[in-house]
This record gives structure tokens, C-alpha cells and sequence, in this order.
């Protein structure tokens, strides 16, 4: 579907159905939905065994953003046969707030009339006009939610306050394009898919939330997504993760306060005195009552288009006009090791190395 102005960029709806017997369907899409698909969107589904720990969930799933919103049949007069059911919205765009108002709309509108059709012509209007208006749920307007503030949503200060000075090691990993696996406990879902949407807040310069996969499984197919990926944000509720070394370059327990670099991953994220002046730099911001989370931001995007800034300038200019940093240009400030191997590869993350 295309969306309109684009303010919405919705690919698929689809609706999961557990019955008064515990049979759990998928009863209806639009405009379609693959076999797999529904497969994998009822396994995600919380209402498998009608305990909804989390009621909103989003993840990413084949190169889409997935938004699930269940909740338990309260009112039985339009829907009698039916105890839970989960709503699946499939889109291109990263943006949770402006999903789950939608879902919320849209489940309402299905458990009042008991017929997708009147969730449809909800839908429809939406991704043609950008808005619904409702009797009961009051008007949605795409428009009112920006991509750009669905960033900034972040809880960075918590984040600081959690690792402090190690913070600068989860900062590295994402500015040298590393792989990054969060752990949280099963029933602490929520707290796994804040924290993992908040970590690409840290490069902000790059503004890209495609390397964030909330919340995944450690099964096959959802294991082989990341297989093409040589940067990303990764979150799981199985404790197994931290013996899956081959899976990140770092990992970190939010619970335990652990942040560990991979074996693998120790020459690359090696630290230097640019690394602790940029941990005191966050942990500063984030003692700093008078901040707001996205003044955190901004001060650290700020901190990081400084060092960018400084590594432009030990560019030199070659034959085909572009900028490039070498080595030799870096051996020769006589930088200690660490700083120099971290400038390299941030040089070559930029774009800035000659291939």
C-alpha cells in the first residue's frame, strides 16, 4: 500500500482469535499474509496460553517493522465465542506511539462491532486520507506523530546511570558498526524492547533504527535475519544468549549492570583516554538534573559531531576530489594505539578510508 504524504507506510493487517475452547486462528488479513507469516506472528502471539504480559509488542521481521497489540474480549456481546485476540500491523516505518494509538483504535472498533469490516474501513481511511475519525475512540491523525520524535523517545539517562563509565563501550560498538545483544528476563519484555529502541539514540547522527531489533528469539529463522547483518541492536529474554558468542561483539545485562566485549571484538574496542573522556562526557550529562532526555541526546550527538568534525580534518583531499583518513596520517600525530585503531575504523565507518 502506499502511504499517503508519507506519514503512514502500512504493508499488512491481520488478526489472531482464541476461542472459549483455546483453539488460537488467524481469522483475517488485508491485504494478505504469507503461510510463514502467520506463522510466525502467531507464535509471537501472547495469546497462546491467554497470559498477555506485554500487550504491546513490536519487533522487526524480513526487512519490516511487526506492531501486535493484544488484549482479552471484556465485552462478550459482539464476540462470544472469542476470550483474546491480537491485532498485527505490518510497516515499513519505525514508530511504535503512532502503531499502538492505531492498534488501540482499531481493537476497539473489532471488539464493539465483532466484524473486521469496520476495522478496515478504519484502516483504509488511514492509509489513504492519513486519518479515522470514531465516535467512541475520538480522532487519529497520522500526522500528529513524527518519526523524528518516535527517536528521540529514548531513556538514555537510565542507561548511563545503569553502566556509567561502560557506557562508552556500548557507545563504541555502535559507532564502529558492531553487533550488540541485550539480555533482559522473560517477564521484563517491555523494559528489553525501551531499552534496545533507545540505543541507536547514541549515534544519532546516523539516525537509522533499522539496526534495532527489539526482541527476538533464538530459533532459526529469526537468528538467520541477522546473519546478513554486520551492525545491529539485538534483544532477548533467554539466558542462553551470553554463551552465544558468535551472535555479538558485545553483550549486555541491564539486570547485572554486565556489559562484556566478545573475544573477537577486544582489539577493536579497545579503549583509549578519547573513550574515557567521552564516558565522563554521558555520565555528566546524565548527573545533570536540568536535562531533559532529549537535551541528553543532543548534547551527546553534539559530543560525537565534534569527534567527527576532528577526524574531517585529518582528511587530506584525493585525486578524485573525496576526503579520506589514512594510517600514516594518524601514525603521525603519534596517538596512542587504541585511539589511532578506534579513528581508522570509525574513518572506514564514515566513509572516509579509501577502499
Amino acid at each position: 500500500m502506499s502511504a499517503i504524504a508519507g506519514f503512514m507506510s502500512g504493508k499488512s493487517a491481520g488478526l489472531i482469535e482464541r476461542d472459549t475452547n483455546g483453539d488460537v486462528l488467524w481469522t483475517w488479513s488485508y491485504p494478505s499474509v504469507s503461510t510463514m507469516d502467520r506463522k510466525f506472528f502467531m507464535e509471537k502471539s501472547q495469546i497462546q496460553t491467554g497470559n498477555i504480559m506485554v500487550p504491546f509488542l513490536y519487533s522487526q521481521w524480513k526487512g519490516d517493522w511487526y506492531y501486535m497489540f493484544s488484549k482479552a474480549v471484556t465485552d462478550t456481546s459482539n464476540l462470544p465465542k472469542v476470550t483474546h485476540f491480537s491485532l498485527v500491523l505490518v510497516a515499513k516505518d519505525f514508530n511504535p506511539e503512532k502503531y499502538k494509538e492505531l492498534c488501540k483504535i482499531l481493537s476497539n472498533k473489532y471488539q464493539t462491532s465483532g466484524n473486521p469490516a469496520s476495522m478496515l474501513e478504519c484502516y483504509l481511511s488511514v492509509f489513504t486520507r492519513g486519518s479515522c475519525s470514531t465516535d467512541e475512540n475520538g480522532r487519529f491523525s497520522a500526522r500528529e506523530y513524527d518519526n523524528k520524535k518516535a527517536y528521540l523517545r529514548s531513556e538514555l539517562r537510565g542507561i548511563i546511570e545503569t553502566f556509567g563509565m561502560s557506557t562508552v563501550i556500548i557507545y563504541t560498538a555502535l559507532m564502529l558498526k558492531k553487533r550488540i545483544a541485550v539480555y533482559y528476563p522473560p517477564d521484563q519484555i517491555h523494559q528489553l524492547l525501551m531499552f534496545v529502541r533507545s540505543l541507536p539514540a547514541l549515534v544519532w547522527h546516523r539516525q537509522n533504527w533499522n539496526i534495532a531489533f527489539p526482541f527476538l528469539e533464538l530459533n532459526q529463522q529469526e537468528l538467520d535475519m541477522l546473519k546478513g547483518a554486520n551492525c545491529y541492536v539485538a534483544g532477548f529474554t533467554d539466558a542462553s544468549l551470553e554463551g552465544r558468542n558468535d551472535l555479538y561483539d558485545v553483550y549486555v545485562s541491564p539486570i547485572s549492570g554486565q556489559v562484556s566485549i566478545a573475544t573477537q571484538a577486544k582489539e577493536a574496542l579497545a579503549m583509549g583516554k578519547l573513550h574515557k573522556d567521552t564516558a565522563a562526557f554521558m555520565v555528566q550529562c546524565a548527573e545533570n538534573d536540568d536535562l531533559s532526555e532529549e537535551d541528553i541526546v543532543t548534547e551527546i550527538a553534539k559530543k560525537t559531531s565534534e569527534l567527527l568534525s576532528n577526524l574531517k580534518s585529518l582528511a587530506e583531499e584525493g585525486e578524485d576530489g573525496k576526503l579520506s583518513v589514512t594510517l600514516e596520517t594518524l601514525r603521525a600525530r603519534k596517538m596512542n594505539p587504541a585511539t589511532e585503531n578506534f579513528l581508522f575504523s570509525l574513518a572506514a565507518c564514515e566513509g572516509l578510508v579509501k577502499l
